[in-house]
């Protein structure tokens, strides 16, 4: 781990405290002379990060608003007098309280905003139903039952207020983190838009509810505005929801939660009547969005519906990705008696770790929606894609994307006759899962999740502490070669030793007297492997595509194993080879077979692993093609009867077409190329084949497991309680096993739920406004469970 000086240029490098003053290693002296330094960047240039869509957004992209070159990371939480216009002994000790009372704030006007949110067709509307059947039918009455969001309503930012939580924060902050890395680059753009009155609206994946608290902070620090920040904290206490609403948080009612409050009948059009509020007055917006079920998400829907129908000009959408070495856990449910213990135990703790924060380059949400290239007509239910594969053994897949329409709540388009399949709803969706890739993608990889990556999925049994460090090396070079941001740098014994030490609560390190290389390897209970398996899902989104592709080849081999027949069946129809005794590794894969495996298995990733604007069969090949350049396939072509340049001899006749037909291309006359792989025999190469199955083992394993518990739940059951007792499920497996943890979280339990609901295997009903699941009519039959729970284990690897 690395830290930035007090200039923020990264010139020099200093380790924290927590590295200067550790014990001395006794495996040190042994690989220190062997070993380089880990540079977080190839060469002298850093991976750019953070650019837009070059096929959705060419327009943004090519807008130049800051320099070309890296301006480096600035350490938020390192303040001194060089950042304020005094200098002397005095100055250095109240140095942050003058730091922060030299920031700009902008104006937060709240005049006349009730009046214009209720005169809001949504809030009138939203009002007449209420008080339809209440006997004070009038203006009053509707004013009256507004009286709970008043508050909600008169949010505002308050310039001293906002000033004396800042200084707060920065206080506070060192005692929870190390340091607070922020990204330069897109800043110098960000400044650019707020000059020339863009309204911004910034964008983060959720992981801590202090994510809420980083983003305008840093805005805050850097002379950018503050924006109005939607919160899915639910806070009782009365004092800590005046102080947050007088800083622009914009909270739901204390007795409704976040889920409960979007479906309120009144809450919801009023809160979406003041965010178009907030933007009329050219205010900037942030909202997080959860990955595995999408909440928040509807806030998109609403900016492009919000120019859709010419309220809002345009909105310039800011893709934010955070990086902690240690999330923090914090709670949803807030009191005041419950921040006072939290604060309190601040005192008696030492940092965990590091965070980094990018802001990616804005980009126009209004020609990411009007461009078309965002291409929504291809999308499909799951089961038209999968199930002909499954129950009916087909052999091509049907070409489409799958469609994840539980993205967007109900709610949003219930005034839409055919709220799954509408166009409009489909186009928000496809938004969605765009942000929550680009936010993901701009997001650093920390130490503590290459090594969490490394132990987890290439050295589950344990590994000595020397192989660590020469993995660790690897695996950084191959995700800077991916122009992946790398949040560390410096010797590679002491980045190994730092996130080893924050690590240390989900580890267990062995040592013998005969070696002083220590074992290490993952502690083996629920809490840690989860814990670890959290850390290491950005390295899995880095390398999606290799780890789609070796599960794949999988898929193949083990088909291979037990038919018993050797993989060099090609798609002519040429006869296998018997396999004798051991099958060797010596196989090859056919490129359409291969390529349909791989289509297939994208189908079942989870949300924000792929962008919605590349197709499905682009990413399969795609996903065969990083096989082949990371070395564990080999393309070979498969052998003709009749030489290429024979034109004569080629069975079939010419074909014509029309030289004004668009679509023409002088290679449509030619046959496509047959290829076939083999793999590749270098000794490292099935290791790391399975290395990258391994980062999926998790998802299709809780699918697998879901869809065996089916005989042991009684349906239909709402759907809460449905997730709930598949979690339950998920967990007693696991540990009956005493292996596998890292399939048993709750995001895990959800997002098979929702797979197993879109292949048709559980239906959906709603009775009395609650959303009910059971087992499909279909899929009541054991066989056709037993064809799915098949189909899925095929891309395991055990």
């Amino acid at each position: 781990m690395v830290q930035e000086r007090n200039d923020g240029m990264n010139k020099d490098i200093v380790l924290p405290s927590i590295q200067n003053k550790r014990p001395a290693l006794s495996w040190e002296s042994k690989i220190k002379k062997k070993l380089k330094t880990v540079t977080p960047c190839l060469g002298k240039f850093r991976p750019v990060v953070g650019q837009c869509c070059h096929q959705c957004t060419p327009d943004s992209l090519r807008k130049k608003l800051g320099p070309s070159s890296s301006l480096g990371f600035h350490n938020l939480l390192s303040i001194n007098e060089t950042q304020t216009r005094y200098r002397g002994w005095l100055v250095r000790r109240v140095c942050c309280a003058l730091f922060v009372s030299g920031r700009k704030v902008y104006g937060s006007p709240v005049s006349n905003r009730l009046e214009r949110v209720c005169q809001s067709n949504r809030v009138k509307e939203a009002l007449t139903a209420v008080h339809k059947a209440s006997e004070d039918g009038g203006s009053q009455g509707q004013l009256d039952c507004l009286s709970p969001l008043l508050p909600l309503i008169n949010t505002c930012i308050s310039s001293g207020l906002l000033r004396f939580v800042a200084w707060t924060m920065l206080k506070m902050f060192p005692s929870i983190f190390g340091n607070v890395q922020v990204n330069l680059n897109h800043l110098s753009a960000l400044h650019k838009a707020t000059q020339e009155g863009s309204l911004l609206v910034y964008l983060y994946v959720r992981q801590s509810s202090l994510d809420c608290a980083l983003i305008p902070l840093v805005l805050f620090c850097h002379h950018l505005r503050v924006p109005y920040t939607v919160c899915p904290l639910h806070i009782n206490s009365s004092f800590l929801r005046s102080i947050l609403q007088k800083v622009g948080v914009l909270l739901p009612p204390s007795a409704l939660t976040e889920q409960d409050a979007a479906m309120d009948q009144l809450y919801s059009p009023v809160m979406t009547s003041l965010v178009r509020e907030l933007l009329h007055e050219g205010q900037a917006i942030s909202v997080g969005v959860s990955a595995a079920s999408g909440i928040g998400g509807q806030w998109l829907a609403h900016f492009r519906q919000f120019i859709k129908e010419g309220s809002v000009p345009d909105v310039s959408l800011v893709p934010v990705g955070i990086s902690y070495d240690c999330v923090p856990e914090t709670d949803i449910q807030v009191g005041l008696g419950s921040a006072l213990q939290w604060l309190r135990s601040l005192l008696w703790r030492r940092p965990g770790g590091s965070v980094r924060i990018h802001f990616a380059q804005p980009f126009s949400l209004k020609e990411m929606c009007e461009s078309g290239r965002c291409r929504v007509d291809e999308w499909l239910p799951l089961q038209d894609l999968l199930l002909p594969v499954i129950l009916h053994n087909r052999t091509s897949s049907v070409f489409g994307q799958r469609r994840m329409s539980w993205l967007l709540p109900l709610s949003h388009y219930a005034r839409e006759p055919e709220q799954p399949s509408h166009p409009d709803r489909n186009l928000s969706t496809a938004i969605i899962l765009h942000l929550i890739f680009s936010a993901t993608s701009c997001t650093a990889v920390m130490s503590t999740a290459l090594m969490s990556s490394l132990l987890l999925y290439r050295h589950y049994m344990g590994v000595r502490t020397s192989v660590l460090c020469r993995d660790v090396g690897w695996l950084t070079e191959e995700l800077l070669f991916r122009n992946k941001d790398v949040g560390f740098g410096g010797s590679l014994v002491e980045v190994v030793h730092y996130s080893l030490s924050v690590l240390a609560p989900h580890l267990v390190m062995a040592a013998t007297p005969s070696r002083k290389d220590p074992l290490i390897f993952p502690r083996p209970c629920l809490a840690a492997i989860l814990h670890l398996s959290l850390q290491a899902q950005i390295v899995t989104h880095t390398f999606i595509l290799e780890a789609v592709g070796a599960c794949s080849v999988s898929a193949m081999l083990c088909e291979v194993a037990f038919s018993g027949v050797s993989s060099r069946v090609r798609s002519d129809g040429v006869e296998g080879e018997e396999v004798k005794g051991d099958m060797e590794f010596d196989v090859v894969l056919c490129q359409s077979e291969l390529t349909e495996r791989a289509l297939q298995l994208c189908h079942l990733l989870p949300p924000g692993f792929m962008p919605p604007c590349q197709s499905s069969q682009s990413f399969a090949l795609d996903a065969v093609d990083s096989l082949v350049r990371c070395g564990i396939l080999i393309m070979e072509e498969i052998p003709r009867d009749i030489p290429v340049c024979d034109f004569w001899k080629k069975d079939g006749a010419l074909t014509w077409t029309t030289s004004d037909d668009p679509y023409h291309s002088d290679s449509d006359c030619e046959e496509q190329d047959l290829h076939s792989y083999k793999i590749s025999q270098p000794s490292q190469c099935p290791e790391m084949l399975f290395f990258l199955c391994s980062m999926l083992a998790g998802h299709l394993r809780a699918l697998c497991w879901t869809t065996m518990a089916l005989d042991l739940v009684d349906t239909p059951l709402a759907e809460a309680e449905f997730v709930a007792q598949i979690h339950s499920h998920l967990c007693d497996t696991a540990n009956k096993k005493k292996q596998h943890y890292e399939s048993c979280s709750e995001e895990a339990a959800h997002t098979a739920v929702r797979t197993l609901i879109d292949l048709g295997v559980l239906s959906e009903e709603r009775q009395k406004g609650s959303v009910f699941l059971g087992v499909s009519p279909l899929f009541q039959l054991s066989e056709n469970r037993q064809k799915v729970h098949r189909f899925i284990s095929q891309y395991l690897y055990n």
